[in-house]
């Protein structure tokens, strides 16, 4: 028998996010992935001076600033052709480095482990069980009989309350959770351990940034926190040693816990390395460049395109390929909403005719979602860290076909498994140890450089606008932890002529385009077994495997059309 149900609001994830799932013989047949709001800064940009894009960009989100920060600031040096110092590239490496790390942590913790975690079942675990699990898997030094017992109380306490808090809606107790007690008490002390080590280590984004969130030393030709080992108002040997003093922090937190953790979750759900495929198509701008010659080449992540999981074929990415369509999104284009308009030539009209809320289902026949629905040479891709580890994989990446093969052969699948929702999961592991590593390098780098007298940190040669043409544009990039992020900028007469973002889960929540085919999120869902269709916890695995972020994608709508607000810029 078909019953169709409805996740809405997706919770633990960023923004607004609906999923209704057709479910028959206890498996999803059919997926629509709709976002509820709407997002307009790119009407905002319009006539502004170009170098202030990212401060408005930065606003797409309220988690992921930088990443909006930095791929503004691409488009519009992409534009002018600015090649800046090679200090400001290490210093926009370790800021975006350490905002993946920090990222990718918290989702594993605190937004997608609970799917596969039982929390109320670390009750009923032996503290000194746990305390053997966690001294096998690592040399981690938090793992005592009294540190999980102390845990363990903190936990019964806490439920003891009645007020569950961020845990509160979970489907506790549901079959589809396998951890022993003793896996997910370990699991859970490591959750509230993240909350602490996350809050430590983004103090990098303070040191360098200024300010977290929304960093202020980003700009235009490079960056604006000075580099001086003789002064105490800049960057130097003390900051230096704070830094480093942090990212190693980081780093052995990912290698003795976060991937430890990820390894033995994963091995009570290796099924799930069958689930949740998707569309099978994968594209990655490519990212943190390992000198400033500006060559893409230089990534120390590999850009490039795969179609149909075909890793033998890695084809390069002509960012000229990239269109958006509107046909089921609540926008409307000046040509019509069958043809797909590349960035350059985007639209940011909003056309909203779904049903007056409260309403039980939307017409998935027609527009259902605020969510545009990006296409690369007319195929939906995914994006993010499995694409990137993908492509990487497939281009011979030394390190991450090393960490890869580790990571497979510890759960004993083969290649194929990392196209799942499992793979999905286990690919942001990876990632973010190979980040966390490589952040130390680009740290010394930088102190090698200030060593040698290298102090440099902006190239002002065109931040005149006298000095630029009448006409250009740009593409900026950046590989956002939730996946491949790309500004498009025209200039014209020293202002904005139009400004469009594809941001990640543009790509992967989108809906169907014109040709029927489903968006990431979508296909990803199609095949997914559903144990309890009144608490589908299956649904949840999958798309937060995707890890969706939906502020960036879309922003705030009263339903009722109301103005909720008026700004006036004096």
């Amino acid at each position: 028998m078909s019953k169709k149900i409805v996740v809405d609001p997706v919770t633990r994830i960023e923004g607004h996010l609906r999923i209704e799932a057709q479910v028959e013989g206890g498996k999803i047949v059919n997926a629509w992935s709709s976002s509820t709001a709407f997002r307009g800064i790119e009407t905002i940009l319009k006539g502004r001076d170009p170098r202030d894009a990212h401060h408005f960009t930065q606003r797409f989100c309220g988690v992921c600033t930088t990443v909006h920060s930095i791929a503004s600031i691409r488009c519009v040096e992409d534009a002018l052709k600015i090649q800046i110092p090679d200090n400001a590239r290490l210093i926009r490496n370790l800021i975006m480095a350490i905002q993946s790390v920090q990222d990718h942590v918290i989702h594993f913790y605190h937004l997608h482990a609970l799917d596969w975690v039982d929390i109320t079942s670390a009750l009923k675990a032996d503290p000194a069980a746990t305390a053997r699990l966690a001294q096998s898997i690592s040399e981690w030094p938090q793992a005592s009989a009294t540190y999980f017992k102390t845990n363990q109380e903190r936990i019964a306490a806490f439920v003891g309350t009645g007020r569950l808090g961020p845990f509160a809606n979970g489907y506790w107790g549901h079959s589809a959770y396998r951890l022993p007690a003793e896996a997910n008490l370990m699991a859970v002390a490591h959750y509230l351990e993240a909350l602490e080590w996350q809050k430590d280590i983004i103090r990098i984004h303070a040191i360098l940034g200024s300010k977290n969130p929304h960093p202020q030393t980003f700009l235009v030709g490079g960056m604006a926190i000075p580099v001086d080992p003789d002064s105490q108002n800049a960057i130097n040997a003390d900051k230096l040693a704070l830094i480093g003093k942090l990212l190693k922090k980081a780093r052995v937190f990912v290698e003795q816990v976060y991937i430890p953790d990820l390894l033995a979750v994963a091995s009570f759900y290796k099924e799930w390395a069958g689930i949740g495929g998707g569309v099978g198509n994968f594209l990655t701008y490519g990212d943190f460049p390992m000198d400033n010659s500006g060559s893409l080449e230089s990534n120390y992540f590999p850009r490039g395109v795969i179609l149909g999981r075909d890793l033998a074929n890695v084809m390069p990415m002509d960012e000229e390929k990239i269109t958006e369509y509107v046909t089921h999104s609540w926008y409307s284009y000046s040509g019509g909403d069958g043809k797909g308009l590349h960035p350059y030539d985007g639209e940011t009209s909003h056309n909203y005719t779904g049903p007056r809320p409260p309403y039980d289902f939307l017409d998935t026949d027609d527009k259902y979602s605020w969510v545009k629905a990006p296409r690369y040479m007319d195929q939906p891709m995914e994006v993010g860290p499995l694409a990137r580890m993908v492509v990487a994989y497939a281009r011979g990446h030394k390190e991450v076909q090393e960490t890869v093969n580790f990571v497979l052969g510890k759960l004993g699948v083969g290649p194929e498994a990392l196209f799942s929702t499992l793979g999905r999961t286990a690919a942001r592991g990876i990632e973010t140890l190979l980040l966390a590593q490589k952040s130390e390098l680009w740290l010394q780098q930088l102190t090698d450089n200030m060593g040698r007298g290298i102090l440099a940190v902006h190239n002002g040669e065109r931040w005149d606008p006298a000095t630029w043409p009448k006409e250009s544009r740009g593409f900026g990039y950046h590989e956002a932890p939730r996946g491949a992020l790309g500004h498009w900028i025209r200039i014209e007469n020293g202002a904005i002529a139009n400004f469009q973002a594809v941001v990640p889960s543009t790509w992967n929540a989108g809906p169907r385009d014109p040709m029927g085919q489903m968006g990431p999120y979508e296909a990803a869902l199609i095949g997914t077994p559903v144990a309890d269709p009144g608490k589908p916890l299956e649904i949840l695995r999958t798309i937060h495997s995707f890890d969706p972020c939906l502020a960036c994608a879309v922003h705030v709508l009263d339903g009722r059309g109301t103005e909720m607000v008026q700004v006036k810029v004096l």
